[in-house]
């Protein structure tokens, strides 16, 4: 390993985040402290007040579901505030302790400290949700020096920027919680994101979802006579059939409730069948990025599937349909973004072994601000006026010209929101600025205003009184739903403030919280066992002798995977 500084690419994802590295050449991905590269979005506090992240923590959805979060990724750049433990957590915070965990991994992988970051982004993440997510890497202690969209990471992972001929290829990433589509033209060493669209709110989840509904209407059971952990056991076991389905043409998935078995078997078409309003719903963004882009779908060079979703045999059936040709799927979904992540960053770097190909970006929202009109006595007001439409490429910058409306108008209020609908207040309101200017008559005071968005999705405005040359700006980092450096310096205390479980003992915190979850969701017999073992590890850590702990662990992994596949007690 180099002993030199090295960036980190980091996808920080809805439900798994990764972190990778590019180093002697190639691309690395790092592995966690069990050895794997995917990390679980997911944060738990322990009742002695420790926060475990990862693997350990999703086996607590089960377990203290109550004292557990996932999908926080979803309210990022909002005000929600999660609850653990009788604590409050924004999901910048809970993103931080995600982003950390990675830092620890990189950190231990590389020999190193890690402090310089390029982290994904989802395309149609809008301006709250982007500072959001540097926000979280500044609590995590990362110096986030770009944001890469997730659809431009995956294009470098596959090498298109590599290719001398021109290229336009759409990327089709359907991950755990969101849904990204991006159109990209590659010309003159140059990668041109050419329109993105999304939804936020549709990804594997969804599909999960889906076969809860149909288990619950097979087995004629009610979500609310449902604790919460048999509605967690549930969920696990839903999205397991998923899964097993993208290897089989049919399975089947057995929950225990009180004291009864219930069971679901799916083929994969009847699974199809369940997802066809979801199918339509991916079509909406697909049409509109091709729209915007002004390209048809026989004029794409290629397709590229990304997210771990899209490794369902429908979704690549879908999109085989759809745009007729065969997708480029031969990168693990799971890991083309961050591998293209990495590789941005060690373009960032100047890393010698890449071919510097300069990247562009697309502003996915319009950006614009309220205007009224008048009509002879009729004042129309809330009306949206666009200053840098969507899929205009970024970094931009453009100006236009107002007036004031009434005779001696003195104060002339720019209210800035982000949207696509004519009226103002329909779009999301992003701030608000306001300059005082000389009484005069109606639309003799004019003033100019400026918008100038960067490659991280951030909006500065400038207002110029043009009669006295005097400029306003304002970068527009909150509106309640980000934070202040000094809300980010409260946070940088609080994680501080975090007792943070080691992570060197991680594979043995997992294994804890493994078979906490199967003794929950066994009886009897295995049910004590389980305790008796556990017990003994228990007894075996107090002891601290590191050779024997090593080798009860082994053990008991071995003996946890067999249980939970249904196999027999020793």
């Amino acid at each position: 390993m180099n002993t030199k500084s090295i960036s980190i690419g980091i996808d920080l994802g809805t439900t798994n985040s990764l972190i990778a590295c590019f180093d002697e050449g190639e691309t690395k991905i790092i592995p966690n402290a069990l050895g794997n590269y995917l990390t679980p979005s997911v944060v738990s506090v322990l009742d002695n007040g420790e926060f475990i992240v990862g693997e350990a923590a999703r086996e607590r959805l089960i377990t203290n579901p109550e004292k557990t979060a996932a999908l926080f990724k979803r309210s990022m750049g909002t005000s929600r505030k999660i609850s653990l433990n009788n604590q409050f957590f924004s999901s910048q915070e809970l993103s931080a302790l995600v982003l950390k965990s990675l830092k620890e991994d990189a950190e231990s992988y590389l020999g190193m400290p890690v402090t310089d970051a390029v982290i994904s982004v989802p395309a149609y993440f809008n301006d709250h949700q982007r500072r959001a997510t540097i926000e979280a890497g500044h609590i995590a202690g990362l110096t986030v020096e770009r944001l890469i969209s997730e659809p431009t990471a995956a294009a470098l992972a596959y090498g298109l920027h590599t290719r001398e001929e021109e290229l336009k290829f759409l990327i089709f990433d359907l991950g755990g919680g969101t849904f990204d589509v991006s159109v990209i033209d590659l010309f003159d060493n140059l990668l041109e994101v050419r329109a993105v669209s999304g939804d936020n709110f549709l990804g594997g989840e969804n599909f999960d979802q889906l076969i809860v509904q149909a288990f619950l209407s097979e087995n004629c059971l009610e979500t609310g006579s449902l604790s919460t952990q048999e509605q967690a056991h549930i969920i696990k076991q839903a999205r397991n059939l998923k899964m097993a389905l993208s290897v089989s043409v049919s399975a089947e998935m057995t929950c225990r409730i009180g004291d009864k078995d219930y069971q679901l078997r799916l083929t994969q078409s009847q699974f199809e069948s369940l997802c066809e309003a979801l199918l339509e719903k991916l079509r909406i963004p697909l049409k509109q990025a091709l729209a915007d882009a002004k390209i048809r779908t026989q004029d794409l060079d290629e397709l590229i599937l990304v997210g771990g979703s899209t490794k369902m045999p429908m979704i690549r059936s879908f999109a085989g349909r759809i745009f007729r040709k065969y997708p480029l799927c031969s990168i693990n979904p799971d890991e083309v973004v961050v591998t293209g992540a990495a590789i941005a960053a060690a373009m960032k770097d100047r890393n010698e072994t890449l071919k510097e190909n300069i990247m562009t970006d697309v502003c996915p929202f319009t950006l614009g601000i309220e205007t009224a009109h008048r009509h002879g006595r009729i004042l129309e007001s809330d009306i949206y006026f666009p200053i840098i439409e969507r899929n205009t490429t970024i970094p931009c910058s453009k100006v236009e010209r107002f007036g004031t409306l009434t005779d001696n108008q003195t104060d002339i209020r720019c209210a800035v929101y982000q949207g696509e609908s004519r009226k103002a207040s329909e779009n999301i309101l992003i701030g608000e600025m306001e300059v005082h200017v000389k009484g005069a008559p109606a639309g003799q005071e004019v003033v100019d205003i400026r918008f100038t968005y960067d490659i991280n999705g951030i909006l500065e405005v400038e207002i110029t009184i043009v009669s006295t040359n005097v400029t306003t700006r304002q970068v527009f980092l909150s509106n309640g739903n980000t934070m202040t450096e000094e809300e980010v310096d409260d946070c940088l205390k609080k994680l501080a403030a975090l007792k943070i479980h080691p992570r060197e003992n991680a594979v043995y915190r997992h294994l804890i919280e493994k078979g906490e979850r199967i003794y929950q969701e066994s009886l009897g017999d295995r049910r004590q066992y389980i305790s008796r073992v556990l017990s003994d590890f228990y007894a075996v850590l107090e002891k601290q002798d590191l050779n024997e702990t090593e080798r009860f662990a082994t053990k008991l992994s071995k003996m946890l995977d067999e249980w939970d596949q249904g196999g027999e007690l020793e």
